[in-house]
């Protein structure tokens, strides 16, 4: 059975992205019960950049052209490209600890970074220590500005249990709204055979949610692909994988699926959902106001 979900990750504070290399979690006290921010309250959001047309162009062609390359190419390519603005934010699922395994050979200081919503499973935080230890890569924990304590208590409880989109958005994709600033790329782990919300994922291209070059190193891999390499190489992974557990997020939107059940079938059990809202094709959710600022890299 997973282990009980640690108090203590609701206590780091947030600590702003450098772009300049790993950075290490800080631990602060939870700020007064007078001072705590209304979530409901509009905050300012960073401006979203719109692409020209030749930068599309550009990574259309480029996207094209790594379809055959490697993971540790597209990587070696995207750091060449964009380091030091490129970051990567990972859950700690198998294909993020492979791209790590392969930064660590290629450009370690790649600044790597956790949306810790505070719901995480202790074998997920364990793991970033193992990371640590392995590649000496200190993935930063990025969380939102109110504890759990604190946002279950302005909800009158836990929103994830009636409105998940909700809890998501505030938790997760507003955290990477404000992450993403300062950087022109990020990295994730998706790969087209997770979802239909990913089958069209391009190696490079460009989300306009956050205003990013998106590079996908794995997109065109397989489950299978990514075991072997875990298993050939004995790179760190979750335990949680070897109970049932396929996909792992927030630990209380998250359950083992049965055999036969589609690979992300125990995430949001019980709702007509499948994505957090990272992923997602569709625009930047109603609740995002940026204004657009056009740009060209």
């Amino acid at each position: 059975m997973p282990s009980t979900p640690p108090v203590s990750a609701d206590t780091e504070s947030i600590t702003p992205v450098l772009g300049t290399g790993p950075v290490a979690a800080h631990s602060a006290t939870a700020a007064p019960e007078s001072r705590i921010p209304n979530p409901e309250s509009p905050s300012p959001q960073p401006s979203v950049p719109v692409p020209t047309p030749e930068l599309l162009d550009q990574l259309r062609r480029d996207s094209d052209r790594l379809e055959s390359a490697t993971p540790k190419e597209i990587l070696a390519w995207a750091v060449e490209r964009y380091f030091p603005k490129l970051t990567m934010a990972t859950a700690f699922g198998p294909e993020g600890c492979v791209i790590l395994h392969y930064l660590a050979e290629v450009e370690p200081r790649v600044h790597v970074f956790n949306l810790d919503t505070g719901y995480q499973f202790a074998e997920t935080l364990e793991l970033r220590e193992r990371i640590k230890r392995r590649y000496g890569i200190e993935v930063e924990m990025k969380q939102p500005e109110l504890s759990v304590a604190q946002y279950e208590a302005f909800h009158g409880g836990p929103l994830y249990k009636t409105q998940p989109d909700r809890c998501c958005f505030d938790r997760k994709v507003k955290v990477l709204q404000q992450a993403a600033v300062g950087f022109d790329a990020w990295m994730s782990g998706i790969r087209r055979d997770q979802s239909p919300d990913r089958a069209k994922a391009p190696i490079v291209g460009w989300d306009k949610k956050f205003g990013l070059v998106k590079v996908s190193p794995l997109a065109n891999w397989t489950k299978q692909d990514v075991w072997k390499l875990i298993t050939d190489l004995d790179i760190p992974y979750n335990p949680l994988h070897d109970q049932g557990y396929t996909s792992i997020g927030c630990w209380p939107c998250t359950r083992a699926v049965m055999f036969g059940e589609d690979e992300r079938a125990g995430r949001w059990s019980g709702f007509a959902k499948t994505e957090c809202g990272l992923h997602s094709l569709e625009a930047a959710s109603a609740n995002d106001e940026a204004a657009p600022r056009a740009t060209g890299l």
